[in-house]
Parts: C-alpha cells; structure tokens; sequence
C-alpha cells in the first residue's frame, strides 16, 4: 500500500507535502525496471533524475563497488590520494580530450557548479592581487537556466518556484533571456536571435570591466526550465566573447555530461571549449553520489604557490569517496565500450517513435525535439499555471504511472531520457503508453 507524503518519516522533496498524493515505494530495481512495493514492475523512463544512464545494478557497476569494498571503503581526501580517485581522474582528463589539467571531487551537480563559482572568484584574485582594486565576484547568467540549490547554484539560476522564496539570499547578477532554438521559425530569425543575446553579454562585460567573474551556462540543452534546446554556434560565440574580453566561461554538465547529447560532453558536439567544467549525473552510473568540476591549466596555474592565501580551502566529507571513484571507472568504462552506439541508436529509435506519436495526437503535440538520449515535447493543452506548476503535467504523470510508466513532466513539458541501453520492447511500451495518455487529456 502506497503511503501519503505527511505519513511518511522521511521528507519527500520536490513534493507539495500537504496532498492526497500517493508516494510510490519501491522495493528493488533491475535494468530499466522498478519494481514495487505493490507488486508492479514500473518503466524508468528518465533514469531515476538521469543518473542511471546503463540503467539499474548494472553488473559491471555492482562489481566494481563490491570488489573496492574488500580493499577501501573511505579516507579522507585532504593530504590523502587513493588508486581509485587518481585512475577516475586521469581517465576523466582523457575523455576531455586533454583540455583539462585538474579534476576537483565533490558529491552532488549543486557543489560541483559551486565550487566552479568560487573557483572563478578565487581565480582573479590570486591572480590579480587583493590590492588590484577588481573585484570580480558577478556572473553573467541566463533565465531558463538551473544550477542547483545550494546558495551559489540558486543565485546563477534564474528566478523560478524553486529559488524565488530565497531572493534575500541572492547576490548580484546580470541575467540575460536564454537562446530557445523554438521561439522562431527561419535559421535568419534563429541566429538573430542568438546574436542579439551575444550582444547582450558583450555590452554588460564592457560596461562594467572588472566586474563578472564568468557566464554561467548548460550547454546545449536548459535542462530542468523545459528541455530547452538551442545550437552549437551559440555557445561558440559565447566562447569567443569570454577569450576576447578576458571572462571565465562556466559550463554546467550536470545534466548532459556523461554521454547524454552523444558525445561524452556537450561541450565537444558544440566545438566549445569552457575554462571551467561541472558534471555529476550519469558519472556512477545512478549507483553511488559522485560529481566534479574540471579545471584549465590557465586558472590552476593562479593557486601554484606556497601563498597559504592563494590556496583553495574548500572540501567535503566524502569528496572522492573510492567506492563511488570505482563505480565511474567501470562506469565509463561500459559507456567507452556500447554507451555512446547506444545513445546513437536511441536517437534513431526516438526519431521513429516520435514521429509516429505526433501523427496520432494531432494538434496536441508541439516543438518536438531529440538530441542523443533526449526526447521531449510541449503539451498543447495549457491548465492554469504555466512553467513548473502546470498541474497538466502532474495529470499526465498520474495516467502514466497507471500504465506502469515513470516520467515526470516539467509543467506542460514532457520528456524522456532512458537508461541508454533501454529494450525496444520497453520503449514501445513508453510511447504506447503516452499516446493513450495524451488521447484521453
């Protein structure tokens, strides 16, 4: 029997707590498979939050921890270095394609972009001096943007119902509308679009010289704001504006890192390369909490000294923990050896399938969209609030559970990001599932 949220011991986040809403409890997981408490066999059709990219206990993954296990379960990483951590490490470095010189270990995508914020601060001024007069402690930001919800994440998102209540808290920052590849109909009208948002960023950085520390991007794709695509030349004239005017640029991988677009980073498809690199997702494969935030050799050069003021005194508990280390390496090492074929294979499969679905729901489906492992559209039916709350998206939700399907809609977006070697069989399942739930909206 399924339980309320105020029954509960634990507090169920992301979850409005006073409802009648039931809360799904689930017992064990295989493959692309959940299983519950209620005897059902549920679809993860968006990865568990888009962690489980080889879906769940993969036996590669589960090995890996049980072997690491038997050797080393923890040590502190400060003045410390294990076998796990420094292997990850270099690997990481190496599917980068060498445009990195350090990884910094944390546990989560919110601390991974925090610690790039402070990063970026720190950067200027070691490099600079204190006495310099710059103070370089802004960021250029974009609206649709999320970054997590610790303090420095939420003050570089914009402004939604996930950090509007904590506006006391922000800092300053200059947000900018995002690029949206869907808010215009011709390639001339797309990049005007893009330019006019360049010009943006390169009016506010020569307005106020010596004040941003860096832009604040997800690359690609804005994730949580509606799986909001726009194109790789944005991001590379987002990269030429920065060298030029002498500004970090911060990448937020959280969520497309790990192989999500089709390449192991976004920032590879798009040709642009950031100063500054955060991602968590998908690095364990969904098993164990991991994240990190990739490092020039240009920004690790300014901490190189023996100035204890110039250090960065910044860490965490389980910061490169080695059983979370080994799970990545076999990880990666199964996205190296089918991963990246797979998410291929699954764009195909997306294209066939979401094809089909518009041509039976017409009218009901706008601004479909695949890019690697992602497939996502908007509801043409609009009920009450727009963004988040649209309750359209819980209605739909609800129906698709009934069907033994998990997704879980942003608003009156709807999107489907699988385990990358998700079963034809169950995709079919999905889309079957969908198009009787959207017929009966």
């Amino acid at each position: 029997m399924n339980l309320f949220s105020e029954e509960t011991s634990t507090w169920i986040p992301l979850t409005i707590q006073n409802t009648k809403e039931s809360i799904l409890q689930i017992q064990s997981a295989s493959k692309e498979f959940l299983y519950g408490k209620d005897g059902k066999e549920y679809i993860d059709g968006i990865s568990s939050w888009w962690t489980c990219i080889h879906g769940h206990r993969h036996p590669e993954i589960m090995q890996a921890i049980q072997k690491q296990t038997e050797v080393l379960d923890h040590v502190m990483l400060a003045g410390f270095l294990h076998e796990p951590a420094e292997s990850l490490s270099k690997k990481i470095l190496d599917l980068a394609g060498g445009n990195y010189k350090k990884v910094f270990y944390s546990d989560n995508g919110s601390n991974a972009v925090e610690i790039a914020l402070k990063l970026a601060i720190q950067y200027y001024k070691n490099r600079d001096g204190e006495k310099s007069g710059r103070h370089r402690s802004k960021f250029i930001v974009f609206s649709s943007s999320y970054h997590g919800d610790s303090i420095g994440g939420m003050n570089v998102s914009g402004i939604t119902y996930f950090n509007r209540i904590f506006a006391e808290l922000r800092f300053p920052v200059f947000e900018i509308g995002a690029p949206n590849r869907f808010q215009f109909s011709s390639k001339e009208e797309i990049s005007a679009h893009y330019t006019d948002i360049l010009s943006q960023v390169t009016d506010a950085i020569s307005e106020h010289p010596g004040e941003y520390a860096g832009v604040v991007i997800e690359p690609l794709v804005f994730g949580a704001a509606g799986m909001v695509f726009y194109d790789s030349e944005f991001l590379r004239g987002l990269k030429k504006i920065t060298n030029e005017l002498d500004i970090l640029l911060i990448f937020d991988e959280v969520f497309t890192g790990m192989g999500r677009t089709g390449e192991y980073f976004a920032f590879q498809k798009a040709d642009a390369v950031p100063d500054l690199l955060a991602f968590a997702k998908g690095l364990t494969g969904g098993s164990l909490p991991l994240a990190a935030t990739l490092v020039t050799e240009k920004i690790y050069t300014a901490f190189l000294t023996e100035d204890p003021y110039k250090s960065f005194f910044h860490a965490h508990t389980m910061t490169g923990n080695p059983l979370a280390c080994s799970a990545s390496l076999a990880s990666i090492g199964i996205l190296e050896k089918e991963g990246l074929d797979q998410v291929k294979n699954l764009e195909i499969s997306f294209r066939k399938r979401m094809e089909k679905l518009v041509f039976s729901n017409p009218g009901k489906i706008l601004n479909p969209r695949i890019l690697g492992s992602i497939c996502a559209f908007e509801l043409n039916q609009k009920i009450g609030e727009d963004e988040y709350l649209n309750p359209i998206g819980k209605k739909l939700r609800a129906k698709l559970l009934d069907k033994n399907i998990l997704l879980r809609p942003l608003g009156n977006t709807v999107y489907i990001t699988p385990p990358y070697n998700i079963s034809d069989s169950s995709l079919d399942r999905i889309f079957f599932a969908l198009d009787e739930a959207i017929g009966s909206l």
